[in-house]
């Protein structure tokens, strides 16, 4: 078995990432240190998943910080806010990113009394705080998914809410591995993810590098494997919840989530309440974004798959109708219909 290193922490004065782009036949460890390089390394999804890219993108602001060299406040923040208004723009669907960063602020001006030396080190302690936090969710995720989960359950899977797209644990993937260390015998079925093979490159690398029973299937075998009643549970991420319960993921996402009430079988979004954004009303209002059309016609194929100058659509996410949702689990808790209400009490406390 492959243990993998953190996927993402600051170390040495750098951003230290796993390149996701070289799994799973490499485990190569990047050091950044750049406010550019840590924005292309979330664009070009070097680093990847709403928890990793918010800690990320914390990190990156801090280390951004670091290279201000005035010792007056408003000039420190008028610079501290470009570079996280650059590193917000990295990706727009995930609300985690603009969630850590905004946190950042938030603690910068509390400590706008302080000397420039005092609000850097106030500014590392916030990074190193969404870190540790980050791991302590996902544990919790872990506890609470466990609660619904019957012993040697298949378990669906879609794109990757593993261990590589947060700290450690991961989302999605938290109630697995917490099922696997007590025994619960799961067998996991992980959807390849197309364009990008998240499912394939990452979900079943890991699953398989922690020695569970994990099986890669393409998209479209979903519904068979539902058919042949191999899957009583599908679990997947989300990189925003909005207020009414409508969640955005990774396209196919919504498909997996029809399928599974056709089949009535549960259908949980495994999700930090970072990632609930309130202000967002629903779906339609979470802007989804769209990546290059390469990623479909070339990416992964020694050759060129699709006639030249051909249309692509090529969007990063779908949304989920809160209808087809059977609960979404949290830290605090799993919450469920309705939503509307749910979620904001528990975010309330």
């Amino acid at each position: 078995m492959t243990k993998l290193p953190d996927t993402v922490r600051l170390e040495g004065g750098c951003l230290e990432i796993i390149d996701q782009t070289l799994l799973p036949g490499q485990i190569k460890i990047l050091r950044l240190r750049t406010k550019e390089e840590i924005y292309y390394a979330i664009r070009q999804l070097k680093v990847r998943g709403a928890p990793a890219i918010g800690v990320a993108a914390a990190i990156g602001v801090y280390l951004a910080a670091l290279d201000i060299k005035v010792n007056n406040f408003e000039d420190f923040y008028d610079r501290f806010l470009l570079a996280k208004i650059y590193l917000n723009s990295a990706r727009p669907t995930a609300v985690n990113l603009s969630w850590a960063l905004d946190r950042m602020e938030k603690c910068l001006l509390n400590n706008s009394e302080n000397p420039v030396d005092e609000i850097l080190n106030s500014l590392k302690n916030e990074a190193l705080a969404i870190w540790t936090e980050d791991i302590e969710v996902c544990k919790k995720i872990g506890e609470n998914g466990l609660q619904i989960l019957e012993k040697n359950s298949g378990i669906l899977t879609h794109c990757n809410a593993g261990q590589l797209a947060a700290v450690r644990y991961g989302t999605a993937t938290a109630p697995i591995y917490r099922g696997h260390e007590l025994g619960y015998n799961f067998k996991i079925f992980a959807d390849e993810t197309r364009p990008l093979l998240q499912g394939s490159r990452l979900t079943a690398f890991e699953l398989d590098a922690a020695g569970i029973d994990v099986t890669l299937i393409c998209d479209n075998m979903a519904s068979a494997v539902m058919r042949q009643g191999k899957i009583q549970a599908v679990l997947t991420g989300c990189d925003r919840v909005a207020a009414n319960g409508d969640t955005a993921n990774k396209i196919g996402t919504s498909g997996v989530a029809i399928l599974a009430k056709y089949y009535n079988i549960p259908f949980y979004i495994c999700a930090p309440s970072s990632t609930i954004d309130l202000g967002s009303r629903s779906g339609a209002d979470i802007k989804i974004e769209e990546r290059d059309s390469l990623e479909v016609t070339e990416m992964w194929f020694h050759e060129r798959m699709a006639p030249e100058g051909i249309s692509v659509y090529n969007p990063a996410f779908d949304v989920t109708d809160a209808e087809l949702i059977s609960g979404i689990i949290t830290e605090f808790g799993i919450v469920k219909a309705p939503y509307a209400q749910n979620l904001p009490a528990m975010i309330a406390g």
